[in-house]
């Protein structure tokens, strides 16, 4: 196995999953030879000229940390260009202080988390906040909108919007999501963003990683997986992993499709022969 897919596989497989970490171990897909504990150091320099540790009240700190980031150090989301890789790559916000809803949350929970605030991913539907406990209470913040406070009626209108459609958000929909769930949902970010740019490598390498921090999903991950390897014209492997698909599968709704799929994939392998 690759080094770094050992690394995110131990990282995954441990009790308790660091999160800054995991969301590194994704950025070398971009940057191979990122240097990750420099990267760890950073997070806790910015954390710690935030000044917010040394405030006596979660809420202050809270504040305080709020206003360092998206004030004092000017972190925001990159709305001109929000489909850009480098978005998703936690080195690059905290060199370009640019990024999407998730990437900025990940910067708030772990500088959050350094200066001794309790901060939660909440995965809303297309768009990721952060839920903070201070003093027994919960604080829903929007990082893609400079840390903002955010009731839940108005989280309604911006899921809303981004759907395109009407949304209903109930409790659960504000629940605290795991770290292993964070990770995932930043990779499929990664996964969509590939595929539009036909960066079918790049999808392969998500693809790599998926099954890894989200074995509850490997059904998916491994039909597009073939998917992908079709695209890349590795043919053979395609073939391959559609059969395992289909042994494994074989009342999956999808069968059918993958079936027409293979086929398609052997005629071509038979007309290169």
């Amino acid at each position: 196995m690759d080094p770094s897919l050992r690394e995110l596989a131990d990282l995954v497989g441990g009790a308790a999953v660091d999160l800054a970490r995991g969301a590194l171990l994704i950025a070398r897909i971009e940057y191979p030879g990122l240097d990750i504990a420099r990267e760890v150091a950073r997070l806790d320099e910015l954390a710690a000229r935030s000044g917010a540790a040394s405030l006596p009240s979660p809420r202050a700190r809270l504040e305080r940390l709020r206003r360092f980031l998206f004030v004092d150090e000017g972190f925001r989301g990159n709305t001109e260009n929000y489909y850009d890789p480098l978005n998703s790559c936690l080195n690059q916000v905290l060199t370009r202080k640019l990024g999407i809803p998730i990437t900025l949350s990940v910067l708030v929970m772990e500088t959050g988390r350094r200066v001794g605030l309790t901060i939660h991913g909440v995965g809303l539907p297309g768009h990721f906040m952060v839920r903070a406990e201070v003093a027994g209470e919960a604080v829903l913040m929007d990082p893609f909108d400079a840390g903002g406070t955010v009731s839940p009626e108005r989280a309604a209108e911006i899921v809303s919007r981004v759907v395109g459609g009407t949304v209903e958000l109930s409790d659960e929909h504000f629940a605290r999501v795991t770290t292993r769930e964070i990770l995932t949902r930043m990779l499929m970010n990664l996964q969509g963003i590939y595929v539009r740019g036909e960066a079918w490598d790049k999808a392969l390498a998500v693809l790599d990683r998926l099954p890894l921090v989200d074995a509850e999903g490997t059904q998916a991950h491994q039909r597009h997986r073939g998917a992908i390897l079709v695209k890349l014209g590795r043919l053979g492997e395609a073939a391959s992993t559609l059969e395992r698909y289909l042994d494994r599968y074989p009342e999956a709704d999808d069968a059918a499709d993958v079936r027409r799929q293979l086929r398609v994939v052997r005629q071509s392998i038979a007309s290169r022969n």
